[in-house]
């Protein structure tokens, strides 16, 4: 292990990372960024809209069609996750805008009605795209997010362009490019505790409040419930309480999570599993925050060449994050780490990402138990080798292959995946 000090551009640049892929969101990121460019586009124009014209590419189609929109009684789909916006999005709150939406469940289900909306299938080059454009008598306001689900690269209203900037992802974050698993194996070890402990705090209490609620309440297929109905071993219990996170998420539940990648199933499946084991061992707090900085990096790293959506569930690349954070936990060394993830991609890197929906809290399961078996294959002296599918030596190979496959190798399938949900309309 090497020390990794403060003066190092990685350092600093992992914490950033770390704040800015750890935030809150409510619901499905993707109807939540509907609801918020929704309500940007309502503040541009200065009052309710009598018409919307919503332009989207495919993936937001596949991510939101199934998905219930928080605070709205229990709504489903583009024109109600639109809809919630406008009535009750606060802009300013971002991937939190609905969370006071519940107030006005009557008002929202009223426009929905009324409101003339028209949706537009659109293919630009970006997986993630979003065009709101309101009118009402002779005037408009234009709104468009893209490759990320709060960047705004354009504001429009009346012909005149008031805010525009380049589309690319990252252009306001920190570089991605800057992790690698020996880099961030040094950073977890080293990292002065209290400069990351605010965020994974904030992690912890707002997954483990929502995984309870779906381990209480009826959600969903209620995955969590069905999985702790089996057993009451140890990784049944992480698998459950992770896939409970999704239960409640997934079926309107109106709690808050700490998303990872863009994605609170994600952040729930990075974490809840490492809280299950830290409980579970009574490790101390620092250890735990140091396994849950290694589970949220790895997850971020591999899903970095991926791309913000793809046809790969994004489960997978979180599992065995969580998969890495636990092997920390339990004392594993870097080499244990590292195989761990690279056992887990080999078994589910086949699981395709066919929208958010009910059924994302069992792919958790999976690829959480994926995660725990590459781990226990490791302890005993076994593990997929290079020249196995796409396993290469070196872990950094394996993770651009992984990158490669659900980046390029998965296009035609998500395409075929969104047709056949438009198809089915």
């Amino acid at each position: 292990m090497k020390e990794m000090h403060k003066e190092d551009q990685k350092y600093q640049a992992y914490i950033a990372i770390l704040k800015e892929e750890l935030v809150p969101a409510m619901g499905c990121t993707e109807p939540i960024a509907l609801a918020y460019g929704a309500a940007l586009a309502r503040d541009l124009l200065g009052e309710m809209p009598s018409k919307v014209d919503i332009q989207v590419s495919g993936s937001i189609i596949k991510n939101v069609k199934s998905v219930i929109v928080p605070n709205t009684g229990h709504l489903k789909g583009i024109k109600a996750a639109i809809a919630a916006g406008l009535v009750a999005g606060d802009a300013t709150q971002k991937l939190e805008c609905i969370a006071h939406a519940s107030q006005k469940e009557q008002e929202i289900a009223s426009l929905l009605d009324t409101l003339p909306m028209t949706i537009h299938h659109i293919e630009n080059g970006h997986v993630f795209e979003i065009i709101i454009r309101c009118e009402k008598d002779n005037h408009y306001s234009l709104v468009h997010i893209c490759d990320d689900h709060t960047n705004v690269i354009r504001k429009e209203k009346d012909h005149q362009v008031l805010f525009t900037k380049e589309s690319a992802k990252q252009a306001q974050k920190t570089d991605r490019s800057l992790l690698d698993m020996e880099s961030i194996y040094d950073f977890i070890n080293t990292v002065e505790i209290d400069e990351i402990a605010e965020v994974l705090e904030r992690q912890i209490a707002y997954n483990t409040a929502i995984a309870e609620e779906g381990l209480t309440h009826d959600y969903g297929a209620n995955i969590g419930k069905v999985l702790m109905s089996q057993a009451d071993d140890l990784v049944t219990k992480a698998k459950a309480y992770a896939a409970a996170g999704s239960d409640a998420r997934m079926n309107g539940c109106e709690l808050p999570v700490v998303i990872n990648s863009g994605s609170g199933n994600q952040g729930l499946t990075c974490s809840l599993p490492v809280l299950v084991y830290a409980k579970a061992y009574r490790v101390s707090h620092e250890r735990l925050l140091r396994a849950l900085a290694l589970s949220n990096l790895v997850a971020i790293h591999e899903k970095t060449g991926i791309g913000t959506l793809s046809a790969y569930c994004g489960a997978v690349t979180a599992g065995a994050g969580a998969g890495a954070g636990i092997a920390y936990l339990l004392e594993g060394d870097y080499k244990t780490i590292t195989h761990t993830i690279v056992n887990s991609l080999a078994i589910v890197s086949g699981m395709i990402c066919d929208g958010a929906k009910a059924s994302c809290a069992a792919k958790i399961a999976s690829s959480v138990d994926a995660a725990m078996l590459g781990y226990e294959m490791y302890k005993q002296g076994q593990q997929f080798k290079g020249g196995d599918g796409i396993v290469v030596k070196g872990i950094e190979k394996t993770l651009d292959h992984v990158g490669r496959l659900g980046r390029e190798g998965m296009k035609e399938t998500n395409n075929e995946i969104i047709a056949m949900m438009i198809d089915e309309e």
